[in-house]
């Protein structure tokens, strides 16, 4: 099976429907990007009810024991996730209360620095600051992923290091491949291994570069590059594929309610709204060619599984423990909608 680090946007029971096709296993979902409390409460809302009117198809996991067991009856694991920490609002205690709803991975920060540290495009990175040393070790705890994906390189190595448990940086890519503010250099992805952790390779085209997104020979090379820079057992996959987004999604994306202005966020002036998907993964159940585009280019069959799926349920393992999460009842009968959004759209956000 394949497992998707991670995946955002307005899914349907047609997406859910792609990933079976592709043999996803399981993927980190992104509840929220810039949401407070009561916003994050309803995406989880939605999500569930989303779940349960796909239950056939798709099922929300807690820990690494039950990713198995949903993909083992054919289904898809739903890892609910959020890429920012907004959800928290400051309160050390909502960890726990999110984990208990389901949450099990968090970014500490989005493209904004905030209480907890900097974010990858500030100037000046400063390091994970003490309420964000607070809210890592409450994350260990309570069996949350520490997400490093858009922190800045000084903030990712402070996480790293302080962190009790593996941490991850769910989808981005070495910036010695494709120089980009979002992504790692070498030797805080170094330090990401040392410490167990996983880096999933990005298929986002401002982050890959055009060259790695030409054919899937060429962005399974970066991926062995990756794995030359960590270790096979380091390196997963996290596309960061996006679902059925609009301008109104991207713009909520880039520029919250921090801004009047314009920010484009990974694109740019030149390249502003959505980036065209790679050459080779222009539909969802595309990813189900990566097995055979990895072996292409030299893995062995057991590096595959790692790359594929081994590694992040290693670190899951980890991270989540395979006990019993906390009992969560579900409603006997959902209104089944063909579409729930997982952020707010902009018009109902802002």
């Amino acid at each position: 099976m394949l497992i998707d680090g991670l995946q955002c946007g307005h899914f349907t029971r047609d997406t859910f429907t792609d990933l079976r096709k592709a043999d996803v296993g399981a993927v980190t979902v992104t509840c929220g990007f810039w949401e407070g409390t009561v916003e994050s409460l309803d995406s989880i809302a939605r999500w569930r009810d989303l779940v349960n009117a796909n239950a056939d198809l798709v099922a929300i996991a807690h820990t690494a024991a039950e990713i198995e067991a949903i993909a083992a009856s054919g289904r898809t694991a739903i890892l609910l996730g959020f890429q920012n920490s907004n959800l928290l609002e400051g309160r050390i205690r909502f960890v726990e209360l999110f984990a208990e709803l389901g949450v099990r991975a968090i970014q500490l920060t989005y493209n904004n620095q905030n209480e907890l540290g900097g974010s990858c495009y500030e100037a000046e990175d400063s390091g994970l600051s003490r309420t964000g040393k607070e809210m890592v070790r409450e994350m260990n705890r309570c069996g949350v992923l520490v997400d490093l994906s858009h922190v800045g390189n000084g903030t990712t190595r402070d996480a790293i290091l302080c962190s009790e448990k593996p941490v991850a940086v769910t989808h981005a890519n070495p910036d010695s491949l494709f120089p980009h503010k979002r992504n790692k250099t070498d030797d805080v992805l170094r330090a990401l291994a040392e410490r167990g952790g996983v880096l999933g390779c990005a298929t986002y085209r401002n982050i890959t570069g055009d060259h790695y997104c030409s054919s899937l020979r060429n962005w399974c090379e970066m991926v062995a590059k990756s794995v030359d820079i960590m270790g096979i057992d380091h390196v997963g996959i996290g596309t960061d594929r996006s679902h059925n987004f609009t301008k109104p999604d991207y713009d909520w994306m880039r520029m919250g309610r921090w801004t009047r202005g314009v920010d484009y966020g990974a694109a740019s002036a030149a390249r502003p709204g959505k980036a065209p998907p790679p050459a080779w993964f222009t539909e969802v159940h595309h990813l189900g060619l990566l097995p055979g585009g990895l072996k292409d280019v030299g893995f062995s069959a057991v590096e595959v599984d790692k790359i594929t799926s081994g590694n992040w349920l290693r670190l899951y393992r980890a991270v989540f423990g395979d006990g019993q999460p906390v009992a969560v009842a579900t409603p006997r009968f959902v209104q089944s909608d063909p579409v729930l959004a997982t952020t707010p759209r902009l018009s109902a956000a802002s």
